[in-house]
């Protein structure tokens, strides 16, 4: 039986303060693993961090200067619980070793001397357990990715959420443009008192401008809701980014509509988070749409103020304004999939919808409450690698409620 694994598709990381050590388990298996190495602890935690996807098996003595080896089990373990970890002990060292196992921290312990052979064969079976797991949580991830998406789907069609709010939009302004069709020429020539002012070419050209706005706006919506729910091919979040920067430039694209309207933006957030793996168009348009609905339902003089703190591997951002606090069923209606429309939602709805599609296209989640004292808070939580993001309570409190839904749950089984 051929064996199909690739032992080089994911590194070992192997600590010991011994350099000899290091250099020996590199000769003895560098032709056969990808392998990176630190002399402590504390190296080799940055190590895990800087290739936390390239990782798949964590290797690490127990008894080295400073930070011990389970101390480093356990960080790499809440850095990305699927790495496989593997205790390096001596004899005397057994009841660190029995206390890692107990805990959860580690997959085995080998004892030293290790035997290079026996060594290979516990290295290749660990790493064919994480490819498994990897697997696996692919599956997974793409089984959850078609279940949201069937979600917004009946959403949009089966609750006739996006029919009742686009059109209710299409249809006011197509009103608008035939009124202004019907009425504005006998307006006009009513108060000219002769419809000869009908050949006036001013008259003809605010005329189209005004229609043109409207079918614009109209065109805006739509466009808007396509780009935020459109996937790219390939590699969709190959851009890299600040999201203090991102935030200062959608900011200054908009600061003469926030000047006119006195409406100061207090931008908190730190330029020290990591940097965001993103699809640079939608993530730019995200806060554009957010921060063009600020400027609809804000009054003049108003504050908003950016805030964000690191969470896991995950960025959450926090947008709090002082303004009118905005329907807490309305807010449900457009951020959350189980939440059925009881009426159509207003503009500034279908900008939220849209919004809530481009968090989700980044693996993310958005949450959204009235304050007591009045304005509004959202909380935007942004995955820094939306590729690989998993949010294991988030999913699972997302699958018990999808059971719930008995059609959903039909359509996800046979697909």
């Amino acid at each position: 039986m051929t064996n199909s694994y690739d032992y080089n598709k994911f590194a070992i990381l192997y600590v010991d303060d011994e350099e000899k050590s290091l250099v020996n388990f590199t000769r003895a298996f560098g032709d056969v693993f990808k392998i990176f190495t630190a002399s402590n602890a504390v190296d080799g935690l940055k190590l895990a961090e800087a290739h936390v996807r390239e990782i798949g098996v964590l290797m690490t003595d127990q008894r080295m200067p400073g930070e011990k080896g389970v101390w480093l089990l356990e960080h790499v373990r809440q850095l990305r619980p699927q790495i496989i970890r593997i205790l390096v002990t001596a004899f005397t060292d057994m009841d660190a070793a029995i206390a890692a196992v107990n805990s959860g921290a580690i997959y085995k312990y080998i004892t030293k001397p290790w035997d290079p052979a026996q060594l290979e064969l516990t290295l290749k079976q660990s790493l064919e357990f994480f490819m498994v797991q990897d697997e696996r949580d692919q599956l997974l991830r793409e089984k959850m990715s078609v279940l949201r998406n069937m979600m917004i789907a009946d959403r949009i069609v089966s609750l006739g959420l996006l029919a009742a709010g686009l059109s209710h939009h299409i249809r006011n302004s197509m009103v608008a443009v035939k009124t202004f069709l019907e009425l504005a020429p006998i307006k006009l020539a009513e108060e000219k008192g002769s419809d000869q002012n009908l050949r006036d070419p001013d008259f003809w050209r605010e005329y189209h401008q005004k229609v043109q706005g409207q079918i614009e706006k109209i065109n805006g919506l739509l466009g808007d809701l396509r780009t935020a729910s459109d996937s790219k091919s390939g590699h969709p979040f190959a851009d890299e980014v600040r999201l203090r920067t991102v935030l200062a430039d959608s900011v200054g694209r908009l600061q003469e509509s926030f000047t006119a309207r006195r409406i100061e933006v207090d931008n908190q957030v730190s330029d020290a988070l990591p940097t965001l793996h993103v699809d640079g168009p939608k993530f730019e348009r995200l806060f554009d749409l957010l921060f063009r609905d600020e400027l609809a339902m804000l009054p003049a003089g108003s504050r908003i103020t950016l805030t964000a703190e690191l969470q896991g591997a995950e960025v959450a951002l926090s947008l709090t304004d002082n303004g009118p606090a905005l329907p807490q069923e309305a807010l449900r209606v457009v951020l959350d999939p189980f939440v059925a429309a009881r009426s159509a939602p207003s503009e500034y709805g279908i900008n939220l919808m849209a919004c809530f599609f481009i968090v989700h296209h980044h693996g993310g989640r958005v949450e959204a409450e009235n304050l007591a004292g009045g304005g509004n808070h959202f909380t935007f939580h942004l995955p820094l690698h939306p590729e690989t993001a998993t949010a294991a309570t988030e999913e699972t409190h997302f699958l018990k409620r999808a059971m719930l839904n008995e059609n959903l749950w039909e359509k996800l089984l046979s697909s």
